[in-house]
């Protein structure tokens, strides 16, 4: 697999975990170079994983993964993006979730935003292309993307307020459907 190969691969996965991190940003919640650092090392960090972990795991459950992975992947940014968007509208500060770059909601992000890169580990194992290389851009991609859509989405949330925390949520489950149609019209 050549560079160009593999950068034009980890951009294309690095996507979702960009679109999510603008969303985190425009809450106004992840603020500081701690909330970026966290962001953008567990979303490198599970992009880095994932593709290793397919790859191990290579054919033997891939018909079992694969089957469900879209489901997982929409069901968790779904949940999410519904409670962002709920939170959005409700107008009442005291009730708004803290940093979401922080506990289960920043795990669950990543794990949601990297199942794609589990089914490209499986790929690649299918045709013999070692796996470090390939994961390494992927990781270090995402979590510089991850950077970008985070401070585009505090400018956006600084301009636009809570509106963007509701728009946040929409994106987040029109990506998990995107996820999910693409899994099923294939």
């Amino acid at each position: 697999m050549n560079l160009m190969n593999v950068i034009a691969l980890a951009i294309a996965l690095a996507m979702d975990a960009t679109v999510v991190s603008a969303g985190a940003g425009a809450t106004g919640r992840s603020m500081g170079l701690r909330a970026t650092f966290r962001l953008s090392f567990h979303f490198g960090l599970f992009q880095f994983l994932m593709p290793v972990i397919g790859w191990f795991l290579g054919s033997t459950i891939d018909q079992y993964i694969t089957a469900v992975d879209h489901w997982i992947a929409f069901g968790l940014l779904a949940a999410i993006g519904g409670h962002m968007i709920r939170n959005g509208l409700s107008g009442d500060e005291a009730q708004k979730p803290g940093d979401p770059s922080r506990g289960w909601t920043l795990i669950l992000l990543a794990i949601a935003t990297s199942i794609d890169a589990l089914a490209v580990g499986f790929s690649l194992a299918m045709v013999d292309v070692d796996i470090w290389y390939p994961a390494v851009m992927i990781g270090v991609i995402t979590a510089g993307m991850s950077v970008l859509g985070l401070h585009l989405g505090r400018r956006l949330g600084d301009r636009f307020g809570s509106r963007m925390e509701v728009a946040g949520g929409v994106i987040l489950i029109l990506v998990g459907g995107r996820i999910l149609v693409s899994h099923l019209v294939v």
